[in-house]
């Protein structure tokens, strides 16, 4: 007999996303957003979020159990997102996790959100090679990670950003720019009529001896910014398109440069890309050109699985549970600023974690 089919819960923001995995393979998975809903606000509004994923969350898992051709009582295990992210969002994701496992009488796991991202390049290239640098980009965090076995051994992390993350910084120059929310997918749009040398942005921390491997994005940002208000000053019109596309330049020259060079320096051959970032076209093609040219295995995973979705949850359970790990609580709480260390997070609240 094989292993349980895993349902994976994600809720930390804005997307409520549901998926089902077994030994490795994505069976299927459905999502729900609510970022129309935030759009007019210029970013994520909590309660909005919360009361979305409670409307959602029944719907989602019945469309992911449809999409695998699969019934509730083929489930064998349930894995949910318990941090970080957002206290409301996390909690209805958490409930929901709670009650299926409870009704179906099945193990629950709670996941680290950011291992959900790692974990989801397996369902598209297989195991993870031991070890392998893996660079997380998203709307909240930016890192560089040394990664072995993913479900039993500690996450290294080589650097963080010390202040805003590629995704903040995405979003916030976007909204000077006049564009809409979500910024990412918004400048990397404009930027492809745009040149992208034709604003010197600055490369932030690229010449960095103590702190190699990390990130800071809120110089280049007010740089963005400052640059934004200098044209607006002299009058005409802003060229979006070459600040949006020199802007991107910037981003991406920094996260690839910054992530060839961890490979180089600890001898690993494999750089996994994971995160909504990822999705953006030039950080993908210059991270495909460095390491190409360094003789480096770039592995990102498809579009669809960038962003934040059910299936990377249910992928980390599945791992979770071949590597025979001990399941969580059924009084498992949530974590909202959970340091990533490893990939299941099972905190409980009379143990000390906080739990909103």
């Amino acid at each position: 007999m094989g292993s349980p089919v895993v349902l994976g819960i994600e809720s930390s923001c804005d997307e409520t996303g549901a998926g089902l995995v077994r030994d490795g393979r994505l069976l299927g998975h459905a999502l729900a957003s609510s970022m129309d809903e935030h759009a007019r606000f210029g970013g994520v509004v909590p309660e909005i979020a919360a009361r979305a994923h409670v409307h959602s969350f029944g719907p989602v898992v019945r469309q992911a159990l449809d999409s695998a051709g699969l019934r509730m009582s083929d489930i064998g295990a349930v894995a949910v997102t318990t941090g970080p992210g957002l206290s409301g969002a996390l909690q209805v994701g958490l409930a929901g996790a709670k009650g299926l496992a409870y009704a179906l009488d099945v193990p629950l796991y709670g996941v680290h959100h950011l291992a959900g991202h790692v974990a989801v390049d397996t369902l598209e290239h297989g195991p993870l090679p031991e070890p392998c640098v893996v660079l997380i980009v998203s709307g909240g965090h930016t890192s560089l990670l040394l990664v072995r076995d993913l479900a039993r051994d500690p996450i290294v992390h080589l650097g963080d950003t010390v202040d805003d993350a590629a995704g903040e910084c995405f979003d916030k120059v976007a909204r000077v720019f006049g564009l809409p929310y979500p910024g990412g997918p918004a400048i990397d749009r404009v930027a492809r009529e745009g040149d992208r040398r034709a604003v010197a942005f600055p490369r932030p921390m690229t010449g960095s001896r103590d702190a190699p491997y990390a990130f800071s994005f809120s110089g280049l940002k007010t740089a963005a910014a400052r640059w934004a208000e200098q044209r607006r000053t002299e009058g005409g019109e802003l060229p979006v398109a070459d600040g949006a596309a020199s802007l991107q330049e910037a981003v991406a020259d920094v996260l690839t440069r910054k992530a060839v060079a961890a490979c180089r320096d600890h001898g690993v051959s494999t750089l996994v890309v994971v995160g909504g970032v990822a999705a953006n076209s030039r950080v993908r093609e210059l991270a495909e050109q460095r390491c190409r040219a360094t003789g480096i295995t770039l592995r990102v995973p498809p579009l669809r699985l960038c962003t934040d979705n059910g299936a990377m949850i249910a992928a980390v359970g599945d791992l979770l549970v071949r590597a025979g790990a001990e399941p969580a609580p059924m009084d498992v709480s949530i974590d909202p600023s959970a340091p990533l260390e490893y990939a299941a997070l099972h905190p409980v609240a009379s143990r000390g974690t906080v739990a909103a």
